[in-house]
Formats: C-alpha cells, sequence, structure tokens
C-alpha cells in the first residue's frame, strides 16, 4: 500500500463510516513533491520510522502508538508504531524518526464510544482494554496529516499538526457519547517505571493542562502540555492509579465541580465524556512546552481556530516548500523512494523551543533563545556523516545557523561546558561515541554558513575534544589512542576522534588560527596509532602499547573493541586521509582488493545475529548501520571509480524499497534516508568539511536542486537505466568533468553536472591520481 491510498478504494460499507472530508488539500495534488511521498516506508522491519503527522523540524510529533507490551522498553517499537501490528493503543504527541532506542510518546489520547476501560489491554484480546483494533485498508498518511479508523470504538481519527500544536479530529458513531481517554503512564519506553512525578488541572470546561517527569534515556526530563477541546467536558473524572494518596483540589473560578480538578502523581489518567455531538464530531488541540503549563497554553496561540482543513493545508503547503527544494524526474518506486526519503531527513533536529523563546537545556534549567529558534533531538553518531551535509544544500541557511547556535548553547548551559553527543528534549543522553556536533559545525562553517559566532563555536569544539573524563579523551591526547584496557570500544573512538580532529584544523585554518589548525592535524592522524600493518585492520591498543590478543576481525560486541561493528566495518574510518590508508595497504590494487572482500565475503547468518543494529548485509558490508556508509565510495581514491558505480547499484537495489520495511536498518533521525538522497543525485559526502562530494553515479533522470541562495543546479543523466549503469562521461556545465568529485561552490554556484550513462565500465574515467578526492595525506 502506498501513502497516497484514495478512500475510493475501500469497501463501500468501510467508506460509508470512514466520513473523512474531501477538502482538497496541497499534501496531495497530483505531481507535488509531498503526494510523492509513502510515508509509511520504514514503518515495518527495522527502520523505526512512524507514519504521523508534523511540520518540517516540528516540536510537536503527532502520531500512533501500537506497541505490544507497554510495559517495557522494545527494539521493533522504538518510534511506537510498527507496520505488522493490527491494533492501536493511542496517538502521542512525541516520537523518535528511525532511532535504535525508545523513549518519548508523551500525552497519549484514546478516543472512544461505550464501556471506559483504564488499562490497555492485549492486542491478541479485542476489547480487553482501550486500545482498538485497525486495518491498513482503513489507514491514510501523508506529510502533515493521518488518518485511520477505529474498528472497536466505530471511531474515525484524523490528525495534523503545526509546529507546536497537534490538532486531532474524531467522528464518532451517530448518536453514540464521545468519550476520550487520557493516559499519562504510557510512553514508548516504559510503563510503570519511567514517570518520576505527573501533574492534570482542569483550568475551564473546555481547557486542560498537566506535565510529567520522566527518567527514560534522558533522566529528568519534562514536558508541559495544554489540552483544549472543541466542546465542553460533560464529565471527568482525573485518576491516579498507583497507590491511593491524599487530592489536592481546586475549584476553577466561579465553579466547584464535584469531582477534583487538579491530581498529581505517578500513574495518572484521565477520561473526559462530552456527551453526544449533534453531528458526531469532536475536535483537541494539544499544545507542547519544554518550560510550563502556562507556556503550553501561550504556545496554543500558534493554531487560533477551528478549522481542520485548512491547518491540515498549511501542514501540506510547509511540506511542499521544503521539499520542493529539489524538483525530481524519476520513473515508478525511485521518484517515491527520493522523495520519502528527503521527507525523513526533515524531521529532526526538532524545534524545541516556546513562542516566547524559552526552552530547556543540558542543564535542565529554563533559557530564552536569541536571534535564533533553539532545536534539540541530534543523533549526532549518525547524522554528521550525510544528513547535516545534506540540510546544508537542501534547507535555508538561517535553519542550518540554528542548528549551530543550539549546539552552541547547549555548549553553554552543559554542566560538562562541552558539546552535545545525543540529546533530545535539550537533554543529554550520551549515546554512541566521539564529539560528533564538531564536523556539524565545522563543515556548516566550511560551506559559507554563517548567523553564528564562530569563536564561540570553535571554543566549544576544541573544549569537547579536550575533555579529559570523556570517553578516554585524557587517554587519546597522552598516548595518541584510546587504550581498550582502560576504556571500552577503544578503537572506533580513536579513529572517530581523530577525523573530529581533523574538523576542527579545516575551521580553525579557515579562521586563521595557524596554532589550532596545526594541533588538530597533527591529532588527526592518530589513527594511524590502531592501524595493523600486518593484519590490516584497525585494533585496539593497551596502554602497554601492543595491540590486543586474540584477534578475530569478525568480532562484534556491545563494549567490546569497536562500536557497533566489526574490524570489517571499522578499518575504513580515516574518511579525511585515505591516501594514509592505501599507503598502509600497499598501494591502490591492494585497496580495491580489500573492499572486494568486505562485499564479496561469504558471511555465515549467524556471526552479527546478536548485533540488532548491525544490519542489511552484504558480506561484512551493513548498511543498516553508520560506519559503513562511506565504504562503497572508496574504490574512487584508488582511482577505480567504475567498482563504485558497481557497489552502488547493488546497495541501492537491496537495501531500499518503497514498502513498509524499505529500510535494512534504523533510519537513525534521517542518515539513512541522507545517504540515500545523495546517492540518487550521484555523489556523497565522504568526509564532510572537506567541501567535496565523492561522485557515485545517479539513480534519477533528472533533478534540480532549488538552492538556498536562489540559485539552480542540475543533475541530468542522460541514457540512465538499468542496462546502463556506468558513467562514460560526465560535464559540469558543458565542460568534461575529469575528477571523480564536484565542491560545494560547484553546486552552490548553479549549473548543471551532466552523466552519459552507458553498459560498459570506463576504466580510464578517475584513474589519475589528481582526478581523486581530498585526502588529508598526499599521494
Amino acid at each position: 500500500m502506498t501513502a497516497r491510498l484514495n478512500f475510493g478504494q475501500l469497501s463501500i460499507a468501510a467508506s460509508a463510516a470512514f466520513l473523512f472530508s474531501a477538502t482538497p488539500v496541497l499534501a496531495a495534488a497530483p505531481g507535488s513533491p509531498a503526494e510523492a511521498v509513502n510515508v509509511f516506508i520504514g514503518t515495518g522491519g527495522d527502520g523505526h520510522t512512524f507514519p504521523g503527522a508534523s511540520r518540517p523540524f516540528g516540536m510537536v510529533q503527532l502520531s500512533p502508538d501500537t506497541q505490544h507490551r507497554h510495559f517495557r522498553q522494545s527494539y521493533p517499537w522504538a518510534s511506537g508504531y510498527n507496520y505488522a501490528d493490527s491494533s492501536i493503543l493511542g496517538f502521542s504527541h512525541t516520537h523518535f524518526s528511525g532511532s535504535g532506542h525508545s523513549d518519548l510518546g508523551d500525552v497519549l489520547l484514546m478516543p472512544y464510544s461505550g464501556e471506559t476501560k483504564l488499562e490497555p489491554g492485549y492486542p491478541e484480546r479485542p476489547f480487553s482494554g482501550y486500545r482498538s483494533r485497525f486495518s491498513h485498508d482503513q489507514e491514510k498518511a501523508e506529510p502533515g496529516y493521518y488518518a485511520v479508523r477505529l474498528k472497536d470504538h466505530e471511531v474515525d481519527v484524523e490528525l495534523t499538526a503545526s509546529e507546536r500544536v497537534g490538532l486531532h479530529r474524531y467522528k464518532f458513531k451517530a448518536g453514540e457519547p464521545a468519550k476520550v481517554l487520557l493516559d499519562l503512564r504510557t510512553s514508548i519506553y516504559n510503563y510503570d517505571e519511567k514517570n518520576l512525578w505527573a501533574r492534570l488541572r482542569v483550568r475551564s470546561s473546555t481547557t486542560i493542562t498537566g506535565m510529567r517527569e520522566t527518567r527514560g534515556w534522558a533522566p529528568g526530563r519534562q514536558v508541559h502540555f495544554a489540552i483544549q477541546f472543541s466542546r465542553p467536558i460533560d464529565t471527568r473524572q482525573l485518576l491516579n492509579r498507583e497507590e491511593a494518596i491524599p487530592y489536592r483540589g481546586f475549584a476553577p473560578p466561579g465553579k466547584t465541580p464535584a469531582d477534583k480538578a487538579l491530581v498529581e502523581g505517578k500513574q495518572l489518567m484521565a477520561d473526559f465524556n462530552f456527551g453526544v455531538p449533534q453531528d458526531g464530531t469532536l475536535l483537541v488541540k494539544v499544545a507542547l512546552s519544554a518550560v510550563s503549563e502556562d507556556n503550553a497554553i501561550a504556545n496554543l496561540a500558534e493554531m487560533p481556530g477551528w478549522d481542520f482543513d485548512q491547518e491540515r493545508e498549511r501542514a501540506g503547503k510547509a511540506w511542499n516548500d521544503a521539499l520542493g527544494a529539489v524538483n525530481v524526474e524519476a520513473e515508478g518506486p525511485m521518484r517515491t523512494k527520493f522523495y520519502t526519503a528527503l521527507y525523513h531527513t526533515m524531521l529532526a533536529p526538532s524545534l524545541f523551543m516556546d513562542l516566547d523563546g524559552s526552552y530547556r537545556g543540558p542543564d535542565n534549567q529554563v533559557h530564552k533563545a536569541k536571534n535564533f529558534r533553539f532545536h534539540s533531538t541530534f543523533s549526532l553518531w549518525d547524522t554528521y556523516r550525510a544528513l547535516h551535509p545534506l540540510l546544508t544544500i537542501v534547507a535555508p541557511e538561517q535553519r542550518n545557523a540554528d542548528f549551530v547556535n543550539s549546539l552552541i548553547a547547549s555548549t553553554q548551559h552543559s554542566p560538562y561546558g562541552i558539546l552535545p553527543v545525543w540529546q533530545f528534549h535539550g537533554l543529554e543522553t550520551w549515546c554512541m561515541i566521539g564529539y560528533h556536533a564538531v564536523p556539524v559545525i565545522a563543515d556548516a562553517y566550511m560551506k559559507g554558513i554563517r548567523g553564528f559566532d564562530a569563536d564561540k563555536a570553535l571554543a566549544a569544539m576544541t573544549a569537547s575534544a579536550e575533555y579529559g573524563p570523556y570517553g578516554g579523551l585524557e587517554h587519546y591526547m597522552k598516548l595518541g589512542y584510546v587504550p581498550i584496557d582502560l576504556e571500552k570500544e577503544a578503537a572506533s573512538k580513536t579513529v572517530e576522534y581523530a577525523f573530529d580532529d581533523w574538523t576542527i584544523a579545516r575551521m580553525a585554518e579557515k579562521m586563521g588560527k595557524k596554532d589550532v589548525a596545526a594541533r588538530y592535524y597533527k591529532r588527526a592522524q592518530n589513527y594511524r596509532n590502531v592501524f595493523d600493518k600486518e593484519t590490516g585492520f584497525i585494533r585496539a591498543r593497551k596502554s602497554t602499547g601492543e595491540f590486543r590478543t586474540p584477534f578475530n576481525p569478525e568480532q562484534s560486541n556491545f563494549g567490546s573493541d569497536y562500536t557497533e561493528g566489526s574490524a570489517w566495518q571499522y578499518s575504513w574510518y580515516m574518511p579525511h586521509d585515505n591516501a594514509g590508508l592505501i599507503s598502509f595497504l600497499g598501494g591502490d590494487t591492494k585497496l580495491v582488493s580489500k573492499i572486494d572482500q568486505v562485499f564479496d565475503a561469504k558471511v555465515d547468518e549467524t556471526v552479527y545475529a546478536h548485533m540488532e543494529d548491525i544490519s542489511g548485509l552484504i558480506g561484512h558490508y551493513a548498511h543498516g548501520n553508520e560506519p559503513s556508509h562511506h565504504v562503497a565510495y572508496l574504490y574512487n581514491y584508488a582511482g577505480a571509480p567504475w567498482r563504485t558505480q558497481e557497489r552502488l547499484a547493488n546497495i541501492m537495489a537491496t537495501q531500499y524499497s518503497d514498502k513498509p520495511d524499505g529500510l535494512s536498518g534504523n533510519d537513525d533521525l534521517g542518515q539513512m534516508s541522507a545517504w540515500f538522497a545523495f546517492t540518487a543525485l550521484g555523489f556523497y559526502p565522504v568526509a564532510p568539511a572537506s567541501n567535496e562530494y565523492v561522485i557515485g553515479r545517479p539513480f534519477l533522470d533528472k533533478a534540480t536542486l532549488n538552492l538556498p541562495n536562489g540559485k539552480r543546479f542540475t543533475v541530468r543523466a542522460d541514457n540512465l537505466s538499468t542496462a546502463n549503469g556506468y558513467i562514460g562521461r560526465v560535464t559540469l556545465n558543458g565542460k568534461p568533468l575529469m575528477r571523480t568529485f564536484i565542491r560545494h561552490e560547484d553546486i552552490m554556484a548553479g549549473g548543471e553536472l551532466v552523466f552519459t550513462m552507458q553498459a560498459t565500465p570506463n576504466k580510464d574515467w578517475g584513474k589519475e591520481q589528481n582526478a581523486r578526492p581530498y585526502t588529508q595525506t598526499r599521494y
């Protein structure tokens, strides 16, 4: 099924019940970018995406939750929704898109009629709780909009959103009462143990506010909310489902309700009854705030009216404007896959700031942004590779400057004075390794993005690189590598630190700070200290100098020598200095041969079965996880770009599809999708901050980049077909392009890149050393 399901395709009986508006909406306009998106791609398998409604980089990401085991964190439901499920728990307002870790799922609402049930129940036992069965035949979604029929409750649900406000429209069966359940206990991360404290408060007959503080992935996280109903509440009950505690109540001005108006505790729920609406319709707004309930109420001003169709249209226009950064000509599924990938790259980092500029920082204190919009949800170990470089091309310069300013502000609020590692809702999780906010900032600066204080940015970068207590950095600075007997995942940390150091050097050099640049260029060569020339692999070393033994290049375990990988996946990680790798291996031919071993290996399926993140295997190449993402492009550095073209054709064919399980691994906040978008265009940023994109081969007939500076850059592939998978020749603005990379400046200047495709490889193009991409060590 695609995201463009027409309700006319439903059965007559289903159509009669599925009473959604037929109002034309921009998002669904034939030929528009948003119309091409299938939001269900990645909702099956291990993609971990969600199909719900949001705005580009929006704070509210409103989506259905289907998780089975609501009382335990569970990998298949990291986003709350899995396409294989047949029942819905409810609709919550915060989600991760494609993460490998569960959390969020805040403020879950469930509309229903009939008997009130206060427990979710079980998918295998219909009517055992408030969850409801649903069918994909009665489900529709597109950017900014989601709709489904709840079979057991006989309620039609529609969702849309502005940046800070989610809007629900419920259509109840004629003559049935409209009821809504609010469950603050449930979350994607945990059920009984996540909440530290919560509050529900009745502000008026149409407005409820509340908050909860959680101890999930980011301990101490607070979310505040305001719920506004389009009809007055007829009857209500506020409940604390934990052991009985004294309630504190207050009467709203002019009223003395029979039931409690305020409840606090850890296991809060509420049930609202609105009587029988004459038209069967109830609308609900939910505004979020990082700061307070009062701020959540103030954020409701972002959506002043109750016109659902108008808000849906605005959301659709916002997505078409954002996705319109690229105009694509492609046949069949490729257009859908490309625009869906681009859509997934525009969900994070997400806005995390109230209308008045207030936000909550890593110190869990309230701050106010000046001249920028604070964003959070930075999955930096993943997204520095391709997502952020892509956004420097397809997102406005101010958006990219906002990201950098958010990172700088987080450093200023951090108790440790360092940049975020993996941050969401303003708080640090310390997930993954490296200090990869550094290449995000450096890449932006190198590409001419301004609107932030470069001196403060560089100071934050060096503070992070020199914070000894973090990740073995004190040993790295002393020994030139991270020792495995003193720090786990030492081999991976050494090479990732080295790359980050190189990006600091690049930015410092451009700023004219030669002493800083020299120091970090030297540190960038530390990857050499963990390369074992005898075996040809990156290996972990002890503090006494010797490599750790025994050594098995296939070994991978959490907390071992490598991070989510083995030596086969990590021994290519010096993207800034591939000439150094070639030298270590013994020349171009040896590099080509070694990469061939990666892809062509016959790997027993049990080798990586214990590592859920190592997926999308082609030999030892694991496309479902980030350390492998640049490997297919490395043939270019050995003068054999035609081999890159072969490998990319295989990866694109086997690792992506237009089905719900169309991603071979976690989308990881857009990184998997960014890889696809770049590769479809024909090039990829192997070394962010180099200002170069390594040419692969195109998979689109034509794509026009509508650049933030107002210019256009067109990529065209002549004679493109399944049979013609090799580049015959390349021209840039009508002139032959002999190098196997293009520069960021080439793109931003506007113009046209033309590939002439053919059935046989051109083994001469890109063969010469002066045609090869940037590398710190000269050939």
